[in-house]
């Protein structure tokens, strides 16, 4: 594997999976997949600051530099992309809007936050130029927002990864202390065992470690409120326990 910093030395037509680093074995498994689709296997790491609510929130975000390579080469990384923000966002780059999807659900509770992901996607795109992109279903609305601004690139959509006990795999997990993990559970059992809306905002409020932001199900290509017709029904959740910000959804087929 090779460490980059500029990002004329990379190989175009490439599988590309973009991150923000503290990466785990839900990282690996894009990595894998990306190798699928190219010999070329192109991964970033770069911590973004458009799309975090304060300075602090940037802060906290947890940053393993050393563990990262060793991931990434073991999960078959051909190059590791370590560019400088200037590189990112040189003077008057263009900012880019998500529009109304970017305002619902997860842009509401985090305002501007699908707008600095979007313009950092974009910037990503415009320097990597891949043919394959790969992005994890768990931040479910953010991979379709891409999907708006993707162009000629394939989006490879990937299955969340989970803990044994089922809770989504997130750089921000480690931040819960052990009560508040433990608690976390309360998300995937509401998950698999919610056929109606309200079961599943029943079975999250039965956890009091667990504030709940939203808890709807949702026409998955267009994210409208789902009806008794909704044929492609997919479950979305967000809350915080210990003030760490949890998120998870799942496909929930015809049911409603």
């Amino acid at each position: 594997m090779k460490v980059v910093t500029d990002a004329r030395e990379l190989p175009s037509a490439c599988a590309f999976v973009p991150t923000m680093g503290a990466l785990h074995v839900g990282h690996a498994s894009l990595f894998r997949i990306a190798k699928k689709y190219s010999d070329n296997v192109v991964a970033s790491i770069f911590v973004n600051p458009l799309q975090f609510e304060s300075e602090e929130d940037l802060a906290k975000y947890p940053r393993t530099p050393e563990a990262d390579i060793e991931i990434a080469a073991a999960a078959g990384v051909s190059y590791l992309w370590l560019p400088h923000q200037a590189e990112i966002y040189p003077a008057g780059f263009a900012q880019q809007s998500a529009g109304p999807l970017g305002e619902i659900y997860e842009g509401k509770s985090r305002p501007g936050h699908f707008d600095g992901v979007l313009t950092v996607v974009r910037r990503l795109f415009d320097l990597v130029k891949p043919k394959w992109a790969i992005f994890g279903e768990k931040d479910f609305q953010q991979l379709q927002l891409i999907r708006t601004i993707a162009g000629d690139i394939e989006i490879i959509a990937a299955p969340t990864i989970r803990e044994s006990d089922g809770l989504a795999l997130s750089s921000r997990n480690v931040r819960l202390s052990p009560e508040g993990r433990k608690a976390a559970q309360i998300i995937y059992r509401a998950l698999t065992e919610s056929k109606t809306e309200d079961k599943l905002r029943n079975i999250l409020a039965s956890e009091p470690a667990f504030t709940l932001d939203y808890a709807d199900f949702i026409d998955e290509k267009t994210f409208a409120h789902a009806q008794s017709t909704t044929q492609d029904l997919r479950a979305i959740v967000a809350g915080w326990i210990n003030g760490v910000r949890l998120i998870d959804n799942m496909q929930m087929g015809s049911r409603v």
